[in-house]
């Protein structure tokens, strides 16, 4: 019988942060037996892990493929999947490097003791950041039911990307950030044919503290409680607009609106083009 893990991510706390599936032997598992799983499970995301391809590097029995699966579909990357499998491999076999083989591509985690638990750094893939068409954006607008008036201008509607796909959107106040309520089948009608994985919601805080939010209707849940993936891709958003220097530790607040507080923390090096993001994990019960 296949042993599936619960963890949460981005939160030392078993009530906070983003849970996720953790199979660290899915060597008898089809795609169907994969998708399977995860629905039952019904978290955002499951990771399913297997031998490593040839050529990846990384210590041996450190190295791995990853496959993540939403309730509805294969994802290509999932940022808090990607945290809670590598802290319950790091309860197994140590803190450390590993090496992950993911459909995006090879992503690098560091697993460190801190604090009287682990906290992991996962590495991107090489990001990019593209502009959001007038109309697409009018759309997603007219979906969540914001007025144009309620965007912040200093943080300009953009496409990103650090394994997949975002629509950032920057929402001038904490409270129209704090009023979520969505037209779903509209919502996931854009993100499909735009093939984004969430729309982030953005508040800027402090200058280097930002609330976020994440729409997740094309992963069949409402809203994604803390999203490693969407918070990389945004680490690559603000640096390409300028919003914060090229060297950069900035700190992720998601969860708050939902009941699960979670924290990202988001590193940019000046000279690197990817983007790190870290945070705690701990098993649920």
């Amino acid at each position: 019988m296949t042993e599936v893990l619960r963890y949460t991510a981005f939160s030392a706390d078993p009530a906070g942060g983003n849970p996720a599936g953790v199979v660290l032997d899915a060597s008898g598992l089809d795609e169907a037996g994969m998708l399977r799983i995860a629905a039952g499970l019904g978290y955002s995301e499951t990771a399913f892990l297997t031998a490593p391809p040839e050529g990846l590097g990384g210590a041996q029995g450190r190295a791995f493929t990853v496959r993540y699966f939403s309730p509805k579909a294969e994802v290509p990357f999932c940022g808090h999947a990607t945290v809670a499998t590598a802290v319950a491999l790091a309860e197994r076999i140590g803190p450390g490097e590993l090496v992950f083989a993911t459909p995006a591509g090879t992503v690098p985690v560091s697993v460190t003791a801190e604090d009287g638990g682990l906290r992991a750094v996962l590495t991107s893939v090489e990001p990019y950041v593209e502009e959001a068409g007038p109309a697409d954006l009018a759309e997603a607008l007219a979906a969540l039911d914001w007025p144009e008036s309620d965007l912040d201008p200093g943080v300009p509607p953009r496409i990103a990307y650090a394994g997949a796909r975002h629509l950032v959107l920057g929402a001038a106040t904490r409270a129209r950030l704090a009023n979520l309520a969505y037209d779903f089948p509209r919502l996931e009608a854009l993100m499909r044919r735009l093939d984004l994985t969430t729309v982030q919601l953005v508040h800027r805080t402090g200058p280097a503290l930002f609330d976020v939010r994440d729409p997740f209707p094309v992963g069949g849940v409402v809203e994604d409680p803390a999203t490693g993936a969407a918070a990389a891709a945004f680490g690559a958003y603000a640096r390409e607009l300028g919003l914060v220097p090229a060297d950069a530790v900035l700190t992720l607040r998601q969860g708050e609106d939902m009941g699960r507080p979670g924290v990202l923390t988001v590193e940019l090096r000046e000279g690197d083009t990817r983007v790190r993001v870290g945070g705690s994990a701990v098993r649920i019960a």
